[in-house]
């Protein structure tokens, strides 16, 4: 375990409510202008995830790329608005690795190729490796990293659970990096709703998952109920409502408990770095000693643990850019670029 606090923001930023806000509401309005990054060429391409589902992605390979970086976002969003997801590929790009970006189960393209929903990590955790073994065999280096954010942070632990259990040949899953991962929804969902913070940002995910039931009940007739749609108004009832009767788990609750990313650290063995904020103001802090007793206890996990950050947020003060020879304000990009790196040399 490493407390880290190296990391400092903008004194206005000193706080996880306000750098949430901010990251959320602000940084995404001029976020192009804040690299000197191109965007690459991407290539829309169609993966098969597990179970043959399909996926919809973006590929881009430069000339000598050394290695591959799978990706996608968190709970809600698409690929054609996801800019924190899209800057990550514009620095990864640059530094010479081929990138994957990915809609998971229920967002974005992969919603209208097919209307299996979200599973918290469950099945996408396999969908991560079928879809690197895709990736390397369309020209991409067979040494691949998964990342993520939030609970797409969850997501990329379970690819790398699943990349140990299945072991295919042709792909070497050489680790993962998150960032602020969704780790255990129960607790975090329960905290989340008993503050005005929370319910509103509880209230706007939810309206967002319902907007995505809408748009797989009109792309795929008779997949989903309508009444049921109309009564999904939480992200509990969301899941209530649409997904664990698919998925087969008779509660919520044992639902979240299956999908718990604290419950599979113990199990990984790819080395795993975890980027996670003290001051996230979206997760339960409870969660924290154990975030921290599972990555002292498993040699594979490098847990970056940093006071300030909030949810996602990570911006840097100019100081705190000087310091660490950053090339931009983006600090939670390029400590995971930086531990890549690290990983590689050695």
């Amino acid at each position: 375990m490493n407390i880290d606090f190296a990391y400092n923001p903008p004194v206005f930023l000193r706080n996880g409510f306000a750098m949430t806000a901010y990251t959320a509401l602000w940084a995404g309005r001029d976020w192009e202008f804040s690299t000197l990054h191109p965007e690459p060429e991407y290539h829309e391409v169609r993966f098969k995830g597990g179970q043959d589902v399909p996926i919809f992605g973006l590929v881009a390979i430069p000339q000598n790329a050394h290695s591959t970086i799978v990706a996608t976002y968190g709970i809600t969003g698409d690929l054609t608005q996801q800019w924190f997801l899209r800057l990550l590929g514009r620095k990864a790009y640059a530094q010479g690795y081929a990138v994957v970006l990915f809609d998971w189960r229920g967002h974005g393209k992969t919603a209208e190729l097919s209307p299996n929903l979200t599973s918290d990590g469950l099945y996408e955790g396999e969908d991560f490796v079928r879809i690197a073994a895709s990736a390397v065999e369309m020209g991409c280096p067979n040494r691949c990293w998964f990342v993520g954010y939030s609970l797409g942070g969850q997501l990329a632990l379970w690819g790398l659970k699943a990349a140990g259990d299945l072991g295919l040949r042709d792909v070497d899953v050489a680790g993962g990096a998150v960032i602020c991962p969704s780790l255990d929804s129960w607790r975090s969902l329960t905290y989340l709703v008993k503050h005005p913070f929370g319910r509103y940002v509880e209230s706007r995910i939810a309206g967002e998952l319902k907007k995505l039931a809408w748009k797989i009940y009109h792309a795929h007739p008779g997949y989903l109920d309508s009444a049921a749609i109309e009564r999904a108004n939480s992200i509990w009832g969301f899941d209530q409502e649409l997904v664990i009767g698919k998925l087969g788990f008779d509660s919520v609750e044992a639902y979240y408990q299956a999908s718990n990313g604290l419950n599979i650290l113990p199990e990984l063995s790819k080395p795993t770095f975890i980027l996670y904020a003290a001051d996230d103001p979206l997760f339960d802090p409870t969660i924290i000693p154990d975030l921290v007793a599972a990555s002292a206890s498993n040699p594979a996990i490098d847990l970056l643990l940093t006071p300030y950050g909030g949810h996602v947020g990570y911006v840097s003060s100019k100081k705190c850019q000087r310091q660490a020879e950053d090339p931009d304000e983006w600090w939670a990009w390029n400590r995971i670029l930086q531990w890549i790196s690290d990983i590689r040399s050695n």
